[in-house]
């Protein structure tokens, strides 16, 4: 694409949407001077190109088509083609029992429960992407001792199948310590989670709404019958990809409510009924709900604006995302000269989202915090004598898939350098450098005041 003609484009898309070029460049890649710097000749990557027809694909007013040449193309845009959380299996679970992310975000998660004030029927609790339910059963446990006769409703968004089944894993376990446990799982947007409640009125007449009341008393009893939900899930619980804008999207909302049977008469008021639900959050967790490379604009409208309104007062929500400058985008930056996907901080994405909300934000607090509170590490956990002296493959190769995995390195790029031995040197030189590897996170906090 010649320049002047990704001007005309994206001037027009300024045209259709009434963004002035100054925000367009700040909220599609994160540089307020991007269009100036175009029509001064300067050039543009790849990557930065597919960032503008992403943010374009995302941003355009509903029903308004593109401009003709910003369209994100379908290859671009297929999850499977390119990083996607719940499609990259292999390197999420080498990542997982790798390294200590989840141990040290349920930890900097359960912080804030010194800071919620619950009311009755139950605690609710909120999260905004559950994985393989890894942080949210080892917050589980916090809570329990914390809360330990206190009813809980735990909500928790999850679009892969895969992760829905290793989170149900757990489930059993958490309901024989604290029985007066309502679990919801759900595959519905961000907007619609929290409510159970469809947007649109098509998806709302297919919505599938199962409710399991566990027999028994004992975790074995639970996971029995959880298993037996396995055709359920596999019929139901499909994703497919977005023809607008390549995001992967739900083909039926699903909702899956858990309790146990002989704990229904406590939990009347907790249970959550198709059509009569409230989010009112005590806690929201949203950790690492987004992609390293989208967008401010795309991370504040979508995700974090939708779940601040889901806050009851009094509530919080904690955010959490990979933050960089650490030996983990060292590994990248020596293969990649200048990768760097961390773009946005915490403190434009708290202005974007207070921004989104406008009026509705007023009874909100947006802390950033400094530096010293909100930036944390964790560690890829390795003997010492692993990282010293000789690496061996397996180390070296479980480090660089650490590094491309916090990094969400597209597949494609990575087909195109792992024929290259240059990267597991790489990788070695940094683990040598540093006697060992580790990441850090950001976090910040949206808390509803009380009343």
């Amino acid at each position: 694409m010649k320049y002047d003609q990704l001007l005309s484009q994206i001037s027009e898309f300024c045209r259709q949407t009434g963004m002035a070029e100054s925000t367009f460049g700040r909220r599609a890649v994160n540089d307020g001077k991007l269009v100036a710097r175009l029509r001064e000749g300067k050039r543009i990557t790849t990557d930065t190109l597919d960032r503008i027809q992403a943010f374009v694909a995302t941003s355009m007013p509903d029903g308004a088509p593109p401009p003709r040449g910003l369209e994100v193309p379908p290859e671009k845009r297929d999850p499977r083609g390119n990083f996607r959380f719940f499609e990259n299996r292999q390197k999420y679970l080498l990542f997982v029992h790798t390294c200590s992310e989840k141990r040290v975000i349920a930890q900097r998660v359960a912080l804030e429960l010194s800071s919620i004030h619950p009311r009755p029927p139950a605690l609710r609790v909120f999260d905004a992407g559950v994985g393989d339910g890894t942080v949210l059963a080892r917050l589980l446990r916090l809570m329990h001792s914390r809360f330990p006769h206190m009813p809980f409703y735990i909500a928790g968004k999850e679009l892969s199948l895969e992760d829905v089944r290793l989170t149900l894993d757990k489930v059993p376990d958490r309901l024989f310590e604290h029985p007066a446990t309502v679990f919801v799982l759900t595959n519905m947007y961000y907007a619609e989670a929290p409510w159970l409640t469809p947007g649109s009125p098509a998806a709302a007449s297919g919505m599938i709404w199962r409710e399991v009341a566990l027999r028994g008393s004992w975790s074995g009893d639970f996971e029995a019958q959880i298993a037996e939900l396995g055709p359920f899930l596999e019929e139901n619980w499909r994703a497919t990809v977005s023809p607008r804008s390549g995001l992967p999207i739900y083909e039926r909302p699903v909702a899956l409510v858990l309790y146990r049977e002989d704990h229904r008469f406590l939990l009347e008021q907790v249970i959550p009924r198709a059509g009569r639900t409230e989010a009112n959050f005590d806690l929201i967790v949203a950790s690492q709900p987004y992609r390293a490379k989208s967008s401010v604009n795309f991370r504040a409208k979508r995700i974090i604006a939708p779940l601040a309104r889901a806050l009851r007062a009094g509530g919080r929500l904690i955010g959490i995302h990979s933050h960089g400058n650490d030996p983990g985008l060292e590994i990248i930056q020596a293969v990649w000269p200048g990768e760097n996907p961390f773009a946005v901080s915490r403190h434009e994405l708290l202005r974007a989202v207070k921004y989104e909300l406008g009026s509705a934000g007023r009874d909100l607090n947006f802390n950033a915090y400094a530096d010293t509170r909100s930036i944390f590490r964790y560690d890829m956990e390795a003997l010492p004598n692993e990282v010293a002296g000789s690496i061996g493959t397996s180390t070296a190769f479980a480090a660089w898939n650490a590094a491309v995995y916090v990094a969400q390195i597209e597949d494609d790029r990575l087909t195109e350098m792992t024929q290259d031995g240059r990267t597991l040197d790489a990788t070695r030189d940094v683990l040598r450098k540093h006697n060992g590897l580790w990441f850090y996170d950001e976090s910040y906090v949206i808390s509803r005041r009380r009343d």
